[in-house]
């Protein structure tokens, strides 16, 4: 008898900055989200696909749930609260190193509502002594009944394959969604954007991390070598914000193409020339049209 193939959509949910998006980097093997010490990193559904011999797991990074404070954020939400009726299960992940918050009771209330198995995955569990787990479980476990806590290091691989067993396990008998070499089915343009945007998260901080978006111009294969160039614009809101990304004597500018350049020449397996410039899009993430624009569009969920 031949052996079931298990295929199925997987949601991972939890407040901003509990490691979903390392978690999905560590499990596709490459870098398909982007990663940062600041809150709300990821703005878009990402979907990564994993394929083995008896499954294929499609990962749906959401956004961090958090109190929206504008439109942007708004979205984000949405987001985020879609995904939970769209997936087979929902893997709600936690940072041992923070414990029980606002935001976890926020989340907890939205699964409630939801008809699936729900896994806790206890992550970032290399940064905190054995004795502070099990009374952390117990507090989750009092608020939710989930299918099963599973405590983990995203960041170094510990009981990462245990939890992926488990959670093929509750997946249905279904057909390969995607091509087995194919790990992700956000085009090449929305990566390029976030390997930049990346870039200026962890180059600023304050208030510019967030006010930014980054729009691909264009992307054209060179005819006098075998090179790809790209123009991109990093948007902000306001012209002081121009000012710290362009840095002295554009440094700053600099530095971000040089360090995105890297990782779009990986992606792309060519060598780039990267061009980026800066516009000012006054209170863009407030303005429908603009979010659009910039692919935030709510009309899709």
């Amino acid at each position: 008898m031949e052996d079931q193939f298990k295929s199925g959509f997987v949601a991972i949910i939890g407040r901003p900055n509990v490691g979903k998006s390392t978690f999905m980097n560590h499990v596709i093997g490459e870098k398909i989200a982007i990663m940062s010490d600041k809150p709300q990193t990821t703005r878009n559904k990402i979907q990564g696909v994993l394929t083995e011999k008896d499954a294929q797991l499609v990962f749906i990074d959401t956004p961090g749930i958090h109190k929206p404070k504008h439109k942007l954020g708004d979205y984000m939400v949405n987001v985020a609260e879609s995904t939970l009726n769209e997936v087979d299960t929902i893997m709600f992940m936690i940072n041992a190193e923070e414990g029980f918050g606002r935001g976890d009771q926020f989340i907890i209330e939205r699964l409630q509502r939801v008809d699936k198995p729900v896994f806790l995955v206890v992550n970032k569990i290399d940064r905190v002594h054995p004795d502070q787990l099990l009374p952390l479980i117990d507090q989750y476990r009092e608020k939710f009944d989930f299918e099963e806590i599973i405590p983990i290091s995203a960041l170094e691989g510990s009981n990462v394959n245990h939890l992926l067993h488990v959670v093929k396990e509750h997946l249905p008998e279904g057909p390969q969604f995607y091509p087995e070499d194919q790990i992700t089915d956000h085009p090449e343009r929305f990566i390029i954007s976030e390997f930049i945007r990346e870039k200026v998260l962890h180059l600023t901080r304050e208030e510019i991390p967030h006010s930014i978006a980054v729009v691909i111009e264009s992307i054209e294969p060179r005819k006098d070598s075998n090179a790809v160039y790209v123009q991109a614009a990093i948007i902000v809101e306001r012209k002081s914000q121009k000012g710290i990304i362009i840095g002295k004597q554009g440094s700053m500018l600099k530095e971000v193409g040089q360090r995105a350049r890297k990782d779009i020449e990986s992606l792309l397996g060519s060598r780039v020339y990267l061009e980026l410039w800066v516009k000012v899009q006054k209170d863009w993430r407030n303005r429908q049209v603009q979010l659009s624009d910039f692919g935030y569009n709510e009309d899709e969920y």
